[in-house]
């Protein structure tokens, strides 16, 4: 069962409270128990009383039987005795080993690792993910220099710390900024993304790391207008004709990434028939290609074979764990084409195997898929009051759902609005406009629905 929140009393002006209080988290049996304590989902608290934001002090157990980890961790504040410690998690140790096969059952089981501190413990978890305490202090740099160039005070400042910082923008600082600006960008909040969108700019143009992604992109734009230029004419000879023709490296790994397929036994032959009957410079530029196209197809089916082995291996940890739906909820940013890809090529061997026991399993992972891809709630009642033909039948609409006409959906309204009337200071078609005109009847609509409700 997933870890419910509890009413507890705040540490420091003892207020009521609520918070997931979670003393036992055995990655063995529920995946996403890793995830709650890493990312500080569990015991932690926060008050509106007083103000408090931080951890509670609470005893925890880890357990991974796959890296035979078996940790404790007990706050000092606590000052709780060594025979009280073992009282505690006696219980849970004997929890968590219970759960496990007789062959499971190893000598680690007796020997867990106490930590004095709660950094110590994290650390040793994630040195157990081969990452080290200095790929932690330098991704802790890389999240505070992206805090730093948000609460920059103009585009100067920004250029300032750019410059003062320039080793650390490199490919982790950049995901880790792609991350916050997906964030911003689907929380609709349009002044945080705009921000984001500008710092962007300034990181591509200002750092070596940005420039290069820059370049590979503007790359990656121009080997699609080459291959769209193509049309249906492309065909193994015209293909081989484009390759030759890149004019960088860049664009050369650009265009074999967009058409990997067609990179096959036969092109490589028709290639290789090429260069037998060329000479000169020609043989040379050609055998030169054959090495560079051999050696991009081989790192592009490496990195497949790797991205194949780890959906994999997360689809059988998804299958094996006391909870299915919760521990796929909590892995779903590592699910992408390559997962669904996977998980397809299982349900239909479960299928064809007619197998009882793992179809229902593999069920429950694509439910949670399914509901995660699926709109919000607000977005789905939203076109439902746009396809109202009237404003008659928009008002039965908006009365029949009552129970759903939230601030949420005036948000969500207002948002959709928002967009629309900044794409339509740039160029608006008329069925756009039509849209938004409606969008406009709909949330004075909803706006007179609510505060008829709040009257009573």
């Amino acid at each position: 069962m997933p870890p419910q929140k509890t009413q507890i009393a705040c540490p420091q002006c003892r207020q009521p409270i609520v918070a997931i209080v979670e003393q036992l988290f055995d990655v063995t049996s529920d995946p996403g128990a890793k995830q709650r304590l890493l990312g500080g989902v569990s015991n932690f608290a926060v008050c509106r009383a007083c103000g408090f934001n931080g951890p509670l002090a609470t005893p925890i157990v880890y357990h991974d039987n796959e890296k035979e980890l078996l940790l404790t961790y007990f706050p000092p504040e606590l000052r709780m005795a060594v025979n009280e410690q073992e009282k505690l998690i006696g219980p849970l140790i004997s929890q968590l080993t219970n759960k496990l096969p007789a062959e499971k059952r190893k000598g680690y089981l007796l020997r867990p690792q106490s930590f004095l501190t709660y950094q110590s413990l994290i650390e040793r978890i994630l040195s157990a993910d081969g990452i080290t305490p200095e790929m932690i202090q330098g991704q802790q740099k890389r999240v505070g220099l992206v805090e730093r160039l948000l609460t920059a005070a103009s585009s100067e400042v920004r250029a300032q710390i750019i410059k003062e910082n320039a080793a650390l923008f490199d490919a982790e600082f950049f995901a880790i900024f792609s991350r916050l600006a997906e964030g911003a960008l689907s929380s609709g909040q349009e002044q945080a993304a705009k921000q984001v969108e500008e710092i962007q700019k300034q990181l591509l143009s200002e750092t070596e790391y940005g420039r290069k992604v820059a370049a590979q992109s503007n790359e990656i734009q121009e080997a699609v207008k080459t291959l769209q230029a193509a049309g249906k004419g492309l065909d193994r000879d015209k293909l081989l004709e484009i390759l030759i023709a890149a004019p960088t490296d860049d664009r050369l790994n650009a265009l074999v990434s967009l058409t990997r397929p067609g990179l096959d036994y036969l092109f490589f032959q028709s290639l290789t028939e090429r260069i037998e009957k060329s000479s000169g410079e020609e043989h040379k530029k050609l055998e030169t290609l054959r090495e560079k196209l051999l050696d991009i197809t081989r790192k592009i089916d490496q990195r497949m074979e790797e991205e194949v082995k780890h959906a994999n291996e997360l689809l059988e940890t998804l299958l094996k764990a006391d909870d299915i739906q919760q521990a796929t909820a909590a892995h779903l940013a590592e699910m992408g084409d390559i997962f669904v890809q996977v998980l397809d090529q299982a349900l239909q061997e479960a299928n064809r195997k007619n197998d009882a026991e793992r179809m229902p399993k593999l069920q429950q992972v694509v439910s949670v898929l399914q509901q995660a891809s699926a709109p919000p709630p607000e977005l789905q009642l939203l076109e439902e009051l746009l396809d109202a033909p009237d404003e008659a039948e928009l008002n039965k609409r908006i009365e029949a759902h009552a129970g759903e006409i939230t601030p949420e959906l005036t948000s969500v309204i207002a948002s959709v609005m928002a967009q629309m009337e900044e794409k339509g200071n740039q160029k608006t078609t008329g069925e756009e406009a039509q849209t938004l005109e409606k969008l406009q009847m709909i949330y004075r609509a909803v706006l007179k629905f609510t505060m008829k409700k709040n009257m009573g």
